[in-house]
């Protein structure tokens, strides 16, 4: 057999033995014979470049490193699903189907909701065409290099019209621990949980990345299911696996709103044993005929809804409560537990904010407390297990002095929170230096906050004002290992251009209590020079908008401290930018004024600071909660339960195509 028959032959039976292993779950040869196989077909190809290898399943280990993503409109927009959140929900949409239909009990399909990203995959002449992204729905990201490393998605197909499918592209639980095994042994940045991993798996720029990741892929709805004469959804699903597309096997036809009710009821107690994440259940109708007759929103589907499950609570051990220090002194109880998995990721620390809390909640140290994610976000505590308690639990008992410096704690009886008050504490210095340094405020890239705490640690970065030394101790930063010229000249050149930046993000940087970023722009905007600001009386600030007693008392006592004054002629005379640059006359016209704006998931064009920064100088309200008072929901790609909670309260949706015209516009 002559080598170019030979590669068509090992490419045909990889295919196969993927198939088997990855979709059936029934291998027929060992993993020694694979990657045995594997190698020989990479060795031939690379003999026979002339042989066209885009489709073949040697580009499963990936290679293939892109400046950028290619943005691809979508044939049919990529439809969101309307949520329902209890059995109200389920039963006001059953309602809508059968007027719609003018029929009763309805056949539906349930589907487990997948909790990874969406993609989409066209093929023609039985060869994958492309492979996107959802992005905003109409238009996406072409990774088709990355969904090739996918395993369970089959390069090659039986049918040879074109036709596109859907899915979802996720991490297996087991495969996301292994990965942060090795990470954690490489000192890495362990990934955060297995959506997160897998959408940012997917959006790789080197496929051999994303190949390492792992992935897996279930499909679950055929676009232009027409043309082959299906009519149902549940036909769909038979389809796609025929033609060798992994569909989930837990979907089920369920007759009439109460069956679709028992199996919500009985996957919310199974999802803890699934070796995937699920965030929900998806209800279609089943008869893909009606589907124009049930019609369609701007955006939703009105013949399927996505029913989410609510936050996920656990049962967790609280093995102690330990102290941290905050850049202003704020002493923070935290809770150590007993590591657990919650809503996608485990969760080992969180936070008891103050000592009235841990009152408030009731637990004690030892208790089995509850656990649950707040917005699927933040670790947040319920409370305890009362009846597991066994008597060996003991009180949280407040600390008298700083657990870094001994020095004592302040409490002013009209707060509820402790401060370290020692102006030379260790930890409040390194936390008040980082933040100065971070992304928000003056954004001096290779600072980080290990970096910061070894140039403390050596004495060459005792406080904010010695930043603008550092070109002095150089000498000393390059006995350190793994500080190069490269590396040193990086952190000196950043920090040089943190000169220029406008002043509010300096104020917000210096770390005055109850003084964000929002409320530095503000004031900035108001006085346009620090100078002006630092020599304000509480009644000049109580005369802004928006500026209360809290934030204008922290100002004045904090420009009425020497040794801050000192800080501020330091910075001023090493150049740091004083004046405000951004604008200062709102345009009344923007569509954006006076707008209360929430921005979500990921923008192409430009980060969510910068947006935030230009949308505020159009007079738009920016804030990170959703709510009914918000007017704008700005959506970028992987828009997560902001985008649910905003099509459920009915709020104006921008995706980024409609902004950046109204951008442009304005």
């Amino acid at each position: 057999m002559d080598e170019v028959q030979r590669i068509k032959e090992l490419r045909t039976l990889l295919e196969r033995y993927a198939y088997e292993y990855y979709t059936l779950d029934k291998p027929s040869v060992s993993d020694a014979e694979y990657d045995r196989l594997m190698q020989e077909l990479i060795v031939l190809e690379k003999k026979h470049p002339e042989i066209d290898s885009k489709s073949s399943i040697s580009n499963r280990v990936g290679g293939v490193v892109l400046d950028s993503f290619k943005k691809i409109t979508h044939k049919r927009m990529m439809l969101s699903l309307a949520n329902a959140f209890n059995e109200d929900d389920l039963y006001d949409f059953d309602r809508k189907v059968q007027e719609a239909l003018g029929k009763s009990n309805i056949e539906y399909v349930c589907e487990l909701k997948i909790d990874g990203l969406a993609i989409a995959i066209e093929y023609e002449n039985g060869s994958i065409n492309y492979g996107a992204t959802r992005g905003d729905g109409t238009v996406g990201e072409e990774v088709t290099n990355n969904i090739k490393t996918i395993q369970d998605v089959p390069l090659h197909v039986k049918e040879a019209k074109v036709f596109e499918v859907r899915g979802e592209a996720y991490m297996r639980k087991d495969v996301l621990a292994h990965l942060n095994e090795k990470r954690k042994a490489n000192n890495q940045e362990l990934l955060a949980n297995c959506r997160n991993a897998a959408a940012g798996s997917i959006r790789q720029l080197d496929s051999q990345i994303a190949a390492k990741r792992q992935l897996s892929n279930f499909m679950y709805y055929l676009v232009n299911y027409q043309d082959f004469g299906l009519k149902s959804q549940s036909e769909c699903l038979e389809f796609m696996r025929k033609e060798g597309f992994t569909v989930n096997p837990n979907y089920r036809i369920c007759h009439g709103i109460n069956e679709v009710i028992q199996y919500i009821k009985e996957y919310g107690e199974k999802r803890p044993s699934l070796e995937y994440d699920i965030d929900g259940i998806v209800i279609k109708v089943n008869d893909a005929t009606k589907y124009n007759e049930i019609g369609y929103t701007a955006k939703t589907p009105k013949w399927a809804i996505a029913y989410k499950f609510p936050p996920e609570e656990v049962v967790t051990k609280l093995k102690d409560i330990v102290l941290t220090v905050g850049r202003t002194g704020r002493i923070t109880p935290n809770a150590v537990l007993e590591p657990v998995r919650v809503a996608g990721s485990t969760v080992q620390r969180a936070t008891l904010h103050n000592e009235q809390f841990v009152k408030d909640k009731g637990v004690k140290i030892g208790d089995f407390i509850i656990i649950r994610k707040a917005g699927d976000v933040i670790p947040e505590v319920v409370g305890p297990v009362i009846e597991r308690r066994t008597g060996a639990e003991r009180d949280f008992v407040m600390a008298k002095v700083c657990p870094i410096c001994g020095q004592p704690l302040v409490k002013q009886e009209d707060e509820a929170v402790h401060y370290c008050v020692n102006p030379n504490c260790d930890k409040k210095n390194i936390e008040a230096i980082i933040h100065y340094c971070s992304r928000d405020a003056m954004n001096i890239e290779g600072l980080g906050e290990k970096i910061i705490e070894q140039f403390y640690n050596i004495g060459v970065l005792k406080n904010i004002g010695d930043i603008y030394y550092l070109d002095e101790k150089v000498d000393i930063i390059k006995n350190l290992e793994g500080f190069g010229d490269k590396s040193v000249g990086g952190i000196l050149e950043s920090i040089e251009l943190t000169k220029k930046n406008s002043c509010e993000k300096m104020l917000y940087g210096l770390g005055i209590s109850e003084v964000g970023a929002k409320t530095s722009k503000l004031l900035m905007k108001h006085y346009i020079d620090i100078n002006k600001l630092m020599g304000a009386s509480m009644d000049d600030l109580l005369r802004i908008k928006d500026v209360g007693e809290a934030t204008a008392s922290a100002l004045v006592n904090y420009f009425g401290d020497p040794n801050n004054l000192m800080l501020l002629h330091l910075l001023e005379l090493e150049g740091v930018n004083f004046k405000y640059l951004g604008v200062t006359n709102i345009d009344e016209n923007s569509p954006f004024y006076n707008k209360n704006i929430v921005i979500t998931g990921t923008l192409s064009a430009m980060g969510r600071n910068e947006l935030s920064e230009i949308l505020e100088d159009q007079g738009a309200h920016v804030s990170s909660a959703i709510s009914q008072k918000t007017d704008i929901l700005i959506c970028g790609v992987e828009a997560g339960s902001k985008l649910d909670k905003a099509q459920k309260f009915g709020t104006r949706i921008i995706y980024e195509d409609e902004l950046m015209t109204l951008l442009k516009k304005n």
